[in-house]
């Protein structure tokens, strides 16, 4: 954190200092996780429906927190405040309000906000320090936690924006204040909460509706809604996709190996870029973290260099592993009907590549609302076009209770129903060396854990 006496913080989250030196500089971070805390952080003590943080204060002390921000009273050092959530907020807001020679960059969209994080992390680290969030800190605690990370050196800090509600952008972007907003894409996810994509489209803009005259849109051309959230204002507009009008693109796009090749393409030249993520659509994550770097001032060959070079940071997202002849794709982390689309076109382009059969095991995708079965059925169809061998349905009721995929007379896909993980291991005898197995579904499945299984009982097997 930048540094602030403890009598400054007491005064900015109007709080009452108890055995601390009120003179005393800070500049660790927060944690909200008592065993995370350590020399370097102090304790930020939240009350929760399960658990009190107030009753964790001497923990995270032992372990080397300076002090904690607690509502109770302590014997502890720590600043004592009447509601902790309001008073990371307003933290945050005055650590923002004090960083002037920091760009903040805020990103949103139903899909990719995390990959396009960790891309930014890997090319703006060459051109200064970089923040961006741990994991997916996207909400009303992730923000704030991911500002205070800023040190005087920090030159970008990266703010992953998710929305629930109406409103929820725009309360983050109240503390954030982000001078460049990108808005990848507008889907399906979360549909079941808004009511309907338009509704989506609102909430998504709101990081949009934040930015100054002097702040640069970064919008997707992949959905009819994103492409005009800056018109009408007066900001900086950036387009980015694989149409030719686009400002920032994706030129002689090609598929090898499972990833893409193309040319990175704008007013700055053009250069080859060569993705070491997995699946045709990373290149649209790509582009949106081209777009950001290219407005910042990085040079178009740099950028195209350090796309090339980029590896996911975070877990569970289109992970491959190749072990014993089999490939595994492990993207348990989420889903929604985009991000499940891309992968089984990732899966039937890496099975075509590798000769053997393709094998979905797929699991529940959620927050769907009304349109949750159709949205089921449509991605049994699309594995049935795309020519997947075994689509393998586990734990969803959608199809135990008898509502069948209608795929065409004559298909060739097999379809497997299962209720539980330990059941669908029950196909792994029958997936041979060569096959390619794609792993997916809504993180509440906990597929990861099917992931593993799969992994240990393959390697048991060729032994």
């Amino acid at each position: 954190m930048i540094p602030l006496t403890i009598s400054e913080i007491a005064t900015i989250v109007s709080g009452r200092i108890i055995g601390i030196d009120p003179a005393k500089i800070i500049t660790e971070h927060a944690v909200l996780d008592s065993r995370k805390a350590e020399t370097g952080t102090f304790f930020i003590a939240l009350p929760g429906e399960r658990v009190d943080g107030n009753q964790y204060v001497q923990q995270a002390i032992n372990q080397g927190a300076s002090f904690a921000l607690t509502t109770s009273e302590t014997t502890y050092p720590s600043i004592v405040v009447a509601d902790a959530m309001v008073a990371l907020g307003l933290l945050a807001t005055e650590v923002r309000n004090r960083m002037q020679h920091c760009t903040f960059i805020g990103i949103t969209g139903s899909h990719g906000k995390t990959t396009t994080k960790d891309l930014l992390s890997h090319l703006l680290a060459v051109s200064g320090e970089t923040v961006v969030p741990e994991g997916s800190f996207n909400n009303e605690l992730g923000v704030p936690l991911t500002i205070l990370k800023c040190t005087e050196k920090t030159k970008f800090c990266v703010v992953e924006m998710g929305a629930r509600h109406r409103g929820d952008i725009a309360s983050l972007c109240e503390i954030a204040r982000p001078q460049i907003g990108v808005v990848l894409v507008v889907g399906s996810a979360h549909v079941g909460e808004f009511g309907s994509r338009e509704e989506i489209a609102k909430a998504k803009g709101e990081l949009i509706d934040a930015l100054t005259p002097i702040g640069t849109a970064i919008l997707g051309d992949y959905d009819s809604f994103t492409p005009h959230m800056a018109d009408g204002k007066r900001c900086k507009r950036i387009l980015f996709g694989e149409k030719n009008e686009c400002d920032v693109r994706a030129a002689d796009l090609e598929f090898r190996e499972g990833r893409a090749h193309f040319d990175l393409v704008s007013s700055s030249g053009r250069a080859p870029v060569a993705l070491r993520l997995l699946g045709l659509h990373q290149v649209a994550n790509a582009l949106a973290a081209a777009a950001v770097a290219l407005e910042v001032g990085l040079s178009m060959d740099s950028v195209a260099a350090a796309l090339s070079t980029a590896e996911i940071a975070s877990k569970w997202r289109m992970e491959l592993h190749d072990i014993d002849e089999l490939l595994l794709i492990n993207d348990s982390y989420n889903a929604n009907p985009e991000s499940m689309q891309a992968a089984l076109r990732t899966l039937a382009l890496l099975t075509q590549e590798r000769g053997g059969s393709s094998w979905a095991f797929i699991g529940k995708m959620h927050e769907l609302g009304e349109s949750e079965q159709e949205e089921h059925l449509k991605i049994g169809r699309l594995a049935s076009e795309l020519g997947v061998d075994h689509l393998v349905s586990i734990g969803s009721d959608l199809y135990l209770n008898g509502l069948a995929l209608d795929i065409q007379a004559g298909d060739e896909m097999l379809t497997h129903y299962f209720l539980t993980q330990e059941e669908a291991l029950g196909m792994l005898p029958h997936v041979q060396p060569g096959d390619v197995v794609l792993v997916k579904a809504s993180r509440a499945e906990h597929l990861d854990e099917l992931s593993e299984k799969i992994i240990a009982q393959w390697q048991v097997v060729q032994e």
